[in-house]
């Protein structure tokens, strides 16, 4: 049976695919193309003054239109997947770029799967001509896995796939807070949306850790210990890893819970803080349909204002070592 459904609206940003374009390499000063036409190996960057273009969608029967809102474009206009292109950061992390075309003009644009920035080398890996399955919205997912044990407001733990809204948790900084809603995905574990898998002790977390890899961890050092500008640091799961302690576990499939509140929180997840989904018009674009099309629906009128923490990447990790922040492993 076809589902000829009509989604709720979504909100995805794109790139004009020319100021995404080769630095060095065979096609250098070309901008992002059709598969046929990119050599893996050219190197890419992102133009340093390119700003985001808002698409607003509808989707439907797989097609995807645009709705009122968008930066472009008339209501109605079909968006076409043409490719997907994998790249590799400088971290040598995987980056995938969807390249669409806005049919009614036939301009393309690029739609990264995961943040991309300014002034950055991506070495393009591989060009798809089938985009396969992955839909315009499915982005960055930030969520723990089945089996998370999360800490209520009376120190019990269950299980994430048990909490029903109305529960209450236990907050860093709010103390018991009610849960509003607990959204689920199911995704295939590859590429950006494999998970994380944070072993046992590394953290002084009590049983492994698993959560999407753009899930940020809360860690908090203070005095000669402190890593940043300040005491309270937010590190996405990606940067953890290190092959031993913590790794990234592909293949298969992966359901994600994502918990909201009324505010953005620091929460217990196998004994270790951890981010609440931070819920807002930038984060719901770069969540699965899944998950935003739930939230959107269920919550339309919930905006948070993100919690205060340095945001710690790569960068701060390779300087500062992860054995500075690793548990050591007892004998």
């Amino acid at each position: 049976m076809s589902d000829d459904r009509v989604l709720p609206a979504q909100i995805v940003h794109v790139y004009d695919a020319d100021l995404f374009w080769v630095t060095s390499g065979a096609n250098q000063g070309d901008g992002l193309d059709e598969a046929g036409l990119c050599l893996p190996g050219d190197v890419y960057q992102l133009e340093p003054d390119a700003a985001p273009v808002r698409l607003v969608l509808t989707q439907g029967a797989g097609n995807q239109h645009l709705a009122a809102g968008s930066g472009f474009g008339a209501v109605g206009d079909r968006i076409a997947l043409v490719a997907r292109h994998v790249f590799m950061d400088p971290q040598g992390d995987q980056v995938d770029i969807l390249l669409i075309r806005h049919e009614a003009s036939a301009a393309l644009f690029a739609l990264p799967l995961s943040p991309v920035g300014h002034r950055i080398d991506y070495t393009l890996l591989e060009a798809h001509e089938d985009p396969g399955e992955v839909r315009l919205s499915d982005l960055v997912c930030v969520a723990f896995t089945t089996g998370t044990m999360i800490t209520l407001a009376g120190g019990a733990q269950r299980p994430i796939e048990t909490l029903q809204p109305g529960d209450r948790v236990l907050t860093r900084d709010s103390g018991p807070r009610e849960l509003r809603m607990v959204a689920k995905a199911t995704m295939r574990a590859l590429g950006s949306f494999a998970p994380v898998v944070i072993s046992a002790g590394t953290l002084g977390n009590e049983g492994d850790l698993v959560v999407s890899p753009h899930h940020r961890i809360f860690l908090y050092r203070r005095g000669a210990k402190r890593l940043a500008d300040t005491s309270e640091i937010l590190v996405q799961a990606k940067h953890l890893v290190d092959g031993e302690h913590v790794w990234r576990r592909e293949g298969g499939y992966v359901d994600y819970y994502a918990l909201v509140f009324d505010q953005h929180e620091i929460v217990y997840a196998e004994g270790i803080p951890c981010e609440s989904l931070l819920v807002s018009e930038a984060t719901l674009s770069l969540l699965p349909q899944e998950l935003s099309a739930a939230i959107s629906e269920r919550l339309p009128d919930l905006a948070h204002r993100p919690h205060f923490g340095t945001e710690a990447g790569a960068d701060l990790l390779a300087r500062v070592g992860r054995d500075t922040i690793f548990r050591k492993k007892r004998d």
